[in-house]
């Protein structure tokens, strides 16, 4: 890294002129890197070659997916990118070459096996819109199963394969109604149930092949489960709970029990059976005070995997189902372990596992021996990941008193000393977790620019329990949430290795309204905010939404067709505050995006400029609620490190205290 170098080149386009010098001393002109064909650069500077170079070899890492086991030849079906987008492949044996087996434009990133290995299913949409279609792939080549318009859900095969269910919005264009099909013959699909809200999907078969357990989410602490003969269409309700409970994670084991993981009587997630004819849940299985946050159970009945949150860091364990005993798998890479893990027919299970020393990579393990078994190693740029910092937990007091955490990754003071900038990462959700995984293109801030990076879960967060992820409900509690980051700021601006006078701020969905937010209220402890497919106002996002995702988010966020809580929303939104936005703003949004719609980008923007303000806008037509693209994401990148080298790190840096 020729540290001067980059930060001429930054200077130089941060202003998009040449560097004044004299004639005997030229240095060549910086070629410029155009946009991507589908990105608008609206107010970016533009993107200089040598920044491209300098960044390169962390531009240049992958990661590996574990999607399932081909339940005939043993191979293991992942999803990881080589070209563009992340696309299926197959890999025969641990270490061996990773074959590809989908070789589409848009990402591919899941598949289902059907039992006999015969039918591969999959799901695609269209630019980022989540209209996702359901395929079978055979040789290369897809075949539409479905109407090629709706929105759909793939979900659970039948043991015997001769039926997969799915969710389907084509009746309606809004509410999710389940359907099953034979694959091999899409013209046998029918509904099987047809719902009211956008919150119903298809979990599991039970081994009678009749039964299908449905799952109807209000909201992350309330749903509810139903079990569907598909032979009759009699529907029962399998839960009746008067206090609104949570239920994930729910699988039949061979023996017909149904498993589940539920904050019943709890404030965290515990695994233990639910009985389908009483409701009646037993726990079996706790976490202390973690949540269990996945599971899957062995072929044979023997045997459940599963995984604890511990305050954003995975621990994966073993259960003996007969004698209750329990084994802790150790060995792996301190991080976090994926959902999606899945035993093997002949007993192995698959999993991935996200580190910010390791890129996500898929493992096994032998659950007799619990030796675990790396089936891919996934490429860096050439960079070695041991030299990417580990997090380090921070927990602290909020401005009430609530007990809140993140995760701080601090520079290598022997490269960087003294005191370093930092930039808050806020995830979006709300219902989200910060954990320790994978940074990717970021361990460039952090190892080349010195920038320090913390990502902090403040109330409202999944992963503490269901009490706090309550806690910033409806409109009149959604600023406490934004008061968590103050008390952040409280705290990490006393560290004596980090610089108070160079904070920045970025998050992404919910994360960007917390960015817009914590820009307007912290605005001078904040020197710029970068806000992606973010939400600017509450009144607008819930009303442009799309509609089958409207009345669930309402629950969260507040009804915006009664008067009172409109009004909230509306004084709480960034939108309204727009006037008190005083640092530099960078937007970016996907022109697909049927979450956030591109119209919240668009207002907020013109508001800001309208004031005198700054405001640099990436907008990307080909993508959704994020950058899927490696092209796109690249570009992203760069513009974003020409932000903040423009107005976080030309900052002028604090005084040592």
């Amino acid at each position: 890294m020729h540290r001067r170098s980059w930060t001429w080149a930054l200077a130089a386009l941060a202003v998009g002129l040449a560097v004044p010098v004299a004639a005997e001393d030229a240095a060549p002109a910086d070629p410029i890197v155009p946009p991507p064909a589908a990105m608008v650069a609206d107010g970016v500077p533009p993107i200089g070659q040598s920044l491209v170079a300098d960044t390169r070899p962390y531009l240049e890492y992958r990661t590996a997916g574990f999607v399932g086991w081909h339940p005939v030849d043993r191979s293991m079906l992942i999803t990881t990118r080589f070209a563009n987008v992340a696309q299926l492949h197959r890999v025969a044996a641990p270490g061996s070459a990773r074959r590809q087996v989908t070789f589409e434009e848009e990402p591919i990133f899941s598949g289902s096996w059907s039992p006999d290995g015969e039918v591969l299913l999959l799901e695609k949409d269209a630019g980022g819109n989540e209209v996702s279609q359901i395929y079978a792939l055979e040789s290369g080549r897809l075949t539409l199963l479905t109407d090629g318009k709706s929105r759909h859900a793939l979900g659970p095969f039948s043991d015997d394969g001769k039926l997969v269910a799915y969710g389907s919005n084509m009746r309606t264009g809004v509410y999710n109604d389940i359907y099953i099909m034979d694959p091999r013959t899409p013209g046998s699909a029918r509904m099987v149930l047809s719902t009211d809200s956008g919150g119903w999907a298809a979990i599991d078969f039970a081994p009678n092949g009749r039964d299908l357990l449905v799952f109807n989410y209000i909201s992350v602490t309330d749903s509810q489960l139903h079990i569907i003969n598909v032979e009759t269409g009699a529907i029962r309700q399998v839960t009746r709970d008067a206090t609104p409970v949570a239920y994930g994670n729910l699988q039949f084991a061979p023996d017909g029990r149904l498993w589940v993981s539920s904050d019943k009587d709890s404030d965290v997630q515990r695994l233990g059976l639910l009985d389908t004819e009483t409701g009646l849940f037993t726990p079996m299985i706790d976490g202390g005070r973690w949540d269990i946050s996945s599971f899957d159970i062995a072929k044979d009945g023997r045997t459940i995997a599963y995984v604890v949150n511990e305050a954003g860091f995975s621990r994966l364990y073993l259960y003996d189902i007969a004698s209750g005993a329990k084994r802790q798998v150790t060995g792996l890479p301190p991080g976090e372990i994926g959902s999606g893990m899945k035993f093997a027919p002949w007993g192995d299970l698959g999993f991935t596992v996200y580190s910010n020393q390791s890129p996500g990579d898929a493992y096994s393990l032998d659950p007799a021996t619990l030796k675990v078994t790396r089936w891919t190693e996934s490429e860096t740029g050439g960079l070695d990941p041991a030299t990417n910092v580990m997090p380090e937990l921070v927990e602290i007091k909020s401005f009430d008193g609530e007990p809140i955490s993140g995760l701080l990754y601090r520079p290598d003071p022997k490269r960087h000393p003294g005191r370093r900038p930092l930039i808050m990462s806020i995830h979006g959700g709300p219902e989200g977790q910060a954990t320790a995984g994978f940074l990717g293109r970021t361990n460039y801030l952090i190892n080349e620019l010195g920038i320090a990076l913390f990502y902090p879960n403040v109330r409202g967060s999944t992963g503490f329990g269901k009490r706090f992820v309550a806690l910033d409900n409806g409109p009149f509690r959604r600023e406490n949430s934004v008061k968590d980051i103050g008390a952040f700021l409280d705290r990490l601006g006393k560290y004596p290795t980090l610089d108070a006078k160079r904070f920045g701020v970025t998050g992404g969905s919910y994360g960007g309204y917390m960015c817009y937010a914590s820009a307007i209220r912290y605005g001078r402890r904040f020197n710029a905010a970068s806000c992606i497919v973010a939400i600017s106002n509450f009144v607008t996002f819930l009303e442009n939404t799309e509609e089958y995702r409207r009345d669930l988010r309402r629950i969260e966020y507040g009804d915006e067709r009664i008067p009172e809580l409109r009004a909230k929303l509306e004084e709480i939104s960034p939108l309204t505050r727009v006037d008190q936005l005083k640092i530099p703003l960078m937007v970016v949004t996907g022109a697909n995006d049927p979450r956030v719609p591109a119209s919240e980008a668009d207002q907020i923007i013109d508001a800001v400029r309208s004031h005198g303000g700054t405001a640099w806008h990436l907008l990307a037509r080909n993508e959704g609620h994020g950058f899927r693209r490696k092209e796109n994401a690249d570009y992203l990148f760069w513009a974003t490190l020409a932000f903040w080298q423009q107005h976080l790190l030309g900052a002028q840096p604090g005084a040592a205290d």
